[in-house]
């Protein structure tokens, strides 16, 4: 930029020519500047012009994100709306709990929806959220904040300028070849089938997924067979870790979809396994919590080659004696 353009005109250059390219690079070094204010302004003038007819709603996406990525709890609070972040690779909820303390930001943020995520974001990083601030929690999710017992500390994602980073957990452990029995009638479970369902929606709604589920009366490997497969593999897994499997899915948008974020990913889990142990945990967290920890947990497949974007997991449920098989697959 000439020394004696104002950064001001710049802007509205390029506003007014609806030029995106040049927009970006703005915005890239108003990041690098720390420069909060003229991102602000950067994302309101965008946010502007688009009631004008020029679509420069990635812009101001872009400044949103960055905003809530970077700046200080004052300028990141700006963002923290309701209507914003719609267009960003994860909820902002999610994006501000990576550099971003509840202590610090939520003082600034207002009572609703999006300050929950926030808090439950938080709090799966590890931050105590008071007591006080808890009460005035809107409850959009209906699960406990704190980790119990039986969860693990899922891994959670990280962000920087290029958007979100979340790998799937794996397992190092070799498969072992499963024989397979015959005429295995699946049972109707409904519930199940729903519940994994909404976990994996943005891989089938917003990508080019598809999921099953299977339920018999009978062991794991009965549960993988009554899918149909010829043959199949599989190993056992900790509990913990097919927990942190599980969430991460529901948190991410697959291949192409947008992520949920972590908080969400944490509730369809728990919905899930709600349906599975058939127990509600609002009715009795502690049978919830024992339920789920005597489930067993496999990983399996039937040799396919690896898409990137895969859930093969089986559940076995001692108590009561039946079994399930997830499969969700996505493509690139």
């Amino acid at each position: 930029m000439p020394a004696d353009v104002h950064p001001d005109d710049e802007l509205d250059a390029a506003v007014h020519r609806a030029d995106l390219d040049e927009l970006v690079r703005l915005i890239d070094r108003r990041t690098e500047l720390r420069d909060w204010n003229g991102l602000v302004r950067t994302r309101r003038s965008c946010i502007a012009a688009v009631d004008t007819g020029r679509q420069l709603w990635p812009a101001a996406t872009l400044a949103e994100y960055r905003l809530a990525l970077w700046a200080p709890d004052e300028w990141c609070s700006m963002v923290m709306e309701e209507d914003a972040g719609r267009f960003t690779p994860g909820p902002l909820s999610e994006v501000a709990a990576v550099h971003h303390s509840w202590e610090g930001l939520g003082s600034h943020l207002a009572p609703g929806p999006l300050s929950t995520y926030f808090a439950h974001e938080r709090s799966l990083r590890g931050e105590d959220i008071p007591a006080a601030a808890r009460r005035d929690l809107v409850p959009v999710i209906d699960i406990p904040i704190d980790l119990q017992p039986w969860e693990p500390s899922y891994s959670v994602a990280i962000y920087d300028d290029d958007g979100a980073h979340h790998d799937r957990p794996t397992l190092l452990t070799p498969m072992t070849t499963l024989e397979l029995p015959a005429d295995v009638k699946p049972l109707d479970d409904t519930e199940t089938q729903v519940a994994f369902a909404q976990m994996v929606e943005m891989w089938t709604d917003q990508s080019n997924g598809r999921s099953e589920v299977t339920c018999v009366e009978g062991s794991a490997r009965d549960a993988i067979a009554a899918t149909g497969v010829g043959r199949a593999r599989a190993r056992e897994m900790s509990s913990a870790r097919a927990l942190d499997v599980l969430m991460w899915a529901g948190a991410s948008g697959g291949a192409h979809g947008r992520r949920r974020g972590s908080a969400t990913g944490r509730f369809s889990l728990w919905w899930l396994l709600s349906a599975i142990v058939d127990v509600e945990w609002s009715d009795d967290l502690s049978e919830f919590g024992r339920m789920v920890s005597q489930l067993r947990w496999f990983e399996w497949d039937s040799w396919e080659p690896s898409t990137g974007w895969e859930l093969r997991l089986a559940a076995e449920c001692p108590e009561t004696g039946v079994s399930w098989a997830f499969s969700a697959i996505d493509v690139d």
